[in-house]
């Protein structure tokens, strides 16, 4: 797997956070590995560490989040746009081995593959403030 699919994939773990309970959530998550047929034990098991470093952040990642998008409150913005910030803010604050300016790109990669058409420069614009 590349690191563009690790990426995505954790995404789509994240994404899923908003709509379940933890016992729930944990449940989905595991589905969502055993789906993953292609994908190694060593990888499975990456995904899911990674994710749960994001999601014991949360709240600080989502603290740093309200500071940097000024006049947007996190319950307003998309869940996409959100789970994207989330997920970009997680690399640039807490993954040493992630250069910023990486973490920014693959982040409007993603709001342009899952995002909606302003979700891109929404993203860019946040994350700008970060850097």
């Amino acid at each position: 797997m590349t690191r563009r699919e690790i990426r995505e994939h954790i995404f789509l773990m994240l994404f899923r956070r908003d709509f379940y309970n933890s016992d729930e959530l944990n449940e989905q998550i595991k589905l969502y590995i055993e789906e993953l047929e292609a994908s190694s034990l060593d990888e499975n098991s990456y995904l899911t560490e990674r994710l749960q470093a994001i999601v014991d952040r949360l709240d600080e990642i989502d603290s740093i989040l309200s500071k940097a998008s000024s006049g947007w409150k996190l319950n307003r913005m998309g869940k996409v746009d959100l789970t994207i910030l989330r997920l970009a803010v997680f690399e640039i604050q807490f993954d040493e081995e992630m250069p910023v300016k990486v973490a920014i790109n693959e982040a409007v990669e993603l709001a342009k593959k899952f995002g909606g058409d302003d979700s891109p420069a929404f993203v860019n614009g946040v994350l700008a403030k970060l850097a």
